[in-house]
């Protein structure tokens, strides 16, 4: 095997590695989106504390938005978290993070025109961005996973031509994940349309995000490293076998 093919087969399974704990830590972490809240708007009421924290209860989009936004929440794919203050003698003694984590079932809830109001429709679009934010990242760690058992193979039987499938499966996994930051963006701006931040209260994407984020180029580069070795390496195979038949 040519060096240079070499070089670009190592160059490709290190970013593809380099991708896959990216983006696995942003899939299982909840710094996706982080809400920051005045010390002075820092009150949430017992009641709806309770409520956002009870196991037993489901709570709807509007419920856990709003304690978003009062109690420096954190978004994620598959976390909601808040944080809430504690006093004593109206003395302040710290603030106790609650967190929500959202099943398999959870994520297939539907999303209203109107949050929180189940007597209005079903909107379509946010509902479905939903669903592809959390799948999509599932889909490309599993096209990495099978395209790394292509390259296994083709290491075993000493052949390049397998790289081409894995460089194909390393696009598409970018795709994916590119398409889930999307989908997780215009998600959170189409619910901030529908319920516009309180004043003083800001968001940020967190760096869950960004790692999601720089996960996709990661695939697309290792992807197009697997593909021009594979090709290279073919044409210069047929170069070799037209000069040895010549």
């Amino acid at each position: 095997m040519d060096n240079r093919f070499a070089t670009a087969l190592v160059i490709g399974t290190m970013l593809s590695l380099l991708s896959v704990i990216y983006l696995s830590t942003a899939v299982g972490t909840v710094s996706w989106y982080h809400y920051f809240t005045p010390t002075v708007l820092l009150n949430l009421s017992e009641g709806a504390a309770t409520e956002f924290s009870s196991d037993g209860e489901k709570i709807d989009e509007k419920t856990y938005t709003d304690a978003l936004f009062h109690c420096n929440g954190s978004l994620g794919l598959w976390q909601i978290c808040i944080n809430t203050q504690h006093t004593s003698d109206q003395q302040y003694e710290g603030s106790k993070s609650h967190c929500i984590v959202l099943s398999f079932s959870d994520q297939f809830l539907e999303k209203y025109k109107e949050p929180g109001n189940h007597n209005t429709d079903i909107d379509i679009v946010r509902t479905y961005l939903w669903r592809c934010q959390f799948l999509l990242p599932l889909v490309a760690l599993g096209l990495i996973f099978f395209g790394a058992i292509v390259g296994f193979a083709g290491c075993v039987c000493r052949s390049l031509y397998p790289a081409l499938g894995t460089g194909t499966l390393h696009l598409l996994a970018g795709v994916c994940t590119l398409g889930s930051v999307l989908c997780f963006s215009q998600g959170v701006r189409m619910l901030q349309e529908k319920m516009p931040l309180p004043s003083g209260i800001r968001g940020e994407y967190g760096w869950s995000f960004c790692l999601a984020c720089v996960s996709s180029p990661l695939q697309i580069m290792a992807g197009a490293l697997f593909l021009w070795a594979s090709r290279a390496s073919r044409r210069e195979y047929s170069l070799m076998k037209a000069y040895r038949v010549a």
